[in-house]
């Protein structure tokens, strides 16, 4: 007989395990010696040990679910409790009941984890209502409708809440939905008439516009244009493919009309050639008499220049802003000198500044009359106040005489 420390080989062959409740035989290996077979049935038990060595690591690491878990262990402890296989298969079926709290922390685990999930979702939901409910009773027709779509999405990836909670919160959320798409199709509805009524408003203006193309009353007739365009665009769009076929002949009409305005310009713009020739002859005379030293001069001048310049006659319109520009600088500059005069020759400004002189003459002299007596009487603290108040009051008479010369002149 050849023994092992968790079991024997009797001999016929037979191989026992040995349990707490005793040994039990597991099998024979009859081709083989004792040894032989010891080693057969310890492999079998290495292997069974090796299996739950793996099923310890995927219960920890969190890979299968609780349920799972329970599940793998049961059929594992089967497969111990009456394995073929000489080993400690009570330390094996101790470890799969270690297992046992493991997996009980995990169930509770998950359990908190769904309840966390779960308020999530809810909440999340109540979101989702939320933004629907807003968006029905708003009028963002061109993207609510979108939105409400990507919101029902949304709803649809999100998972199952408690039945009462979820069935309450999806009829507020459809309702609203109901809600938004009924206010939309009647906007929809009165958009349609709206743009029937634009379109023959449209037409109409079209006629007009295209009546009044040929015209060569170019001030009236412009104006007129511009009256159209306000009532075209006061009219409101047209159904597109009408309103776009209308605004095409509308412009067509507009560009007959402006293009022969604009040739009939550019023909009288060659004939005011000439006098922006002319014009500019004046200016160089008018910019000459800048810096201005004489202004009586100056102004003489300008006046004969001016009834030059009006007399020359119109130029053409991309000029007219640039010759205006340089003449009006030259007129502001002489009537700057001439403004810069009167301002220092004011009698009323200049008598201010005269008696300002005089009262500040005379406050000094009394300063003065004070500060000899207090010097006298050896007050130096009186000395030192007249002093600062004489200093004060000479400087400002020394600005007032300044003023005083520039406004005589």
């Amino acid at each position: 007989m050849t023994s092992h420390e968790w079991g024997r080989v009797d001999d016929d062959g037979t191989v026992y395990v040995r349990t707490a409740d005793g040994e039990r035989p597991v099998g024979q290996y009859p081709e083989g010696t004792p040894e032989e077979a010891l080693s057969f049935f310890t492999e079998r038990y290495a292997a069974l040990a090796f299996e739950v060595e793996l099923l310890e690591q995927r219960v920890r690491s969190g890979v299968l679910s609780p349920e799972e878990a329970a599940e793998s262990v049961k059929t594992v402890r089967a497969q111990v409790t009456d394995a073929n296989a000489v080993g400690d298969l009570a330390a094996l079926g101790a470890r799969l009941d270690a297992l046992g709290p493991v997996i009980a922390t995990q169930r509770e685990a998950r359990r908190a984890e769904k309840a966390v999930k779960s308020a999530e979702a809810k909440a999340a939901k109540e979101k989702l209502v939320g933004e629907a409910e807003k968006l029905a009773q708003g009028s963002d027709w061109r993207h609510g409708a979108n939105r409400l779509r990507d919101l029902l999405e949304e709803w649809k990836a999100l998972p199952r809440i408690d039945r009462a909670s979820d069935d309450a919160l999806w009829r507020r959320f459809s309702s609203a939905r109901t809600a938004y798409t009924r206010r939309r199709k009647a906007h929809f509805a009165e958009q349609n008439e709206k743009r029937d009524a634009a379109r023959v408003v449209k037409e109409r203006l079209v006629v007009e516009a295209e009546k009044i193309a040929g015209s060569t009353e170019w001030g009236p007739t412009a104006g007129r244009y511009r009256d159209l365009m306000r009532d075209w665009k006061a009219a409101g769009p047209a159904p597109k493919d009408v309103d776009d076929a209308l605004w095409k002949r509308f412009r067509a009409a507009q560009d007959t009309f402006f293009g022969a305005r604009d040739a009939a310009a550019a023909e009288q713009d060659q004939e005011f050639a000439a006098n922006a020739e002319v014009k500019e002859q004046l200016l160089v005379e008018a910019e000459a008499l800048l810096p201005v030293e004489d202004v009586e001069a100056a102004k003489r001048a300008f006046r004969d220049l001016a009834e030059r310049w009006d007399a020359a006659g119109k130029v053409p319109r991309d000029r007219m802003k640039e010759l205006e520009g340089r003449i009006r600088k030259v007129e502001q500059a002489i009537r700057a000198v001439e403004d810069e005069q009167w301002k220092r020759s004011d009698p009323e400004k200049s008598a201010r500044a005269g008696d300002l002189v005089q009262k500040l003459e005379t406050a000094i002299a009394t300063v003065q009359a004070e500060l000899d007596q207090a010097r006298t009487a050896g007050n130096e603290k009186k000395v030192r106040e007249l002093e600062e108040n004489l200093a004060s009051r000479q400087a400002f008479l020394e600005m007032a005489r300044k003023a005083s010369a520039d406004f005589s002149g």
